[in-house]
């Protein structure tokens, strides 16, 4: 695996992140929504993590990375059960979803959301369903960013890293 190193402009982003097929997905919402349910489910189903409840973000070569934080890194919250180690990997960030109880029932495209001055698909998910972790896979697999085109030499050797 190619380490890509943080870069100095890297800033903490209170989210929750778990990289799939190499893409990040940055997870938002408030206290008790869901968050680390969600990163639990899809770690079940395959994913890493990248960080919970908080991770850096720094834009390298015009694409914006999720780091975990070196003060969780490799952490996760188990609600009701403690805190659990696990490994935890950067990954570029692909799509930003946002559990929210008001969220639409339909879209036809994921809107845009400037992060760190990186554009990057965004939309809400309803977080009340079993089906959630399946919701976000096809959520990136649809409306995610590409990994194609991005170069990780070129990212390591851009990267300004501490």
């Amino acid at each position: 695996m190619t380490l890509v190193p943080v870069p100095d402009n890297a800033v903490a982003y209170q989210a929750t992140a778990v990289a799939i097929g190499g893409r990040a997905i940055l997870i938002e919402g408030v206290s008790g929504s869901g968050k680390s349910s969600l990163a639990l489910a899809l770690i079940d189903r395959g994913a890493s993590l990248v960080g919970d409840d908080g991770v850096l973000l720094g834009e390298i070569g015009g694409v914006l990375w999720a780091f975990p934080h070196p003060n969780t890194q490799g952490l996760i919250e188990i609600r009701n059960v403690g805190i659990a180690r696990m490994p935890s990997v950067p990954a570029p960030v692909a799509l930003a979803v946002t559990l929210a109880e008001d969220a639409p029932r339909y879209i036809e495209e994921a809107g845009t959301r400037l992060i760190e001055g990186v554009a990057i698909p965004a939309l809400s998910l309803w977080p009340e369903t079993p089906a959630l972790p399946l919701r976000a896979e096809w959520a990136l697999s649809l409306h995610g960013l590409s990994l194609h085109g991005l170069s990780l030499s070129r990212a390591i050797g851009d990267s300004g890293a501490r």
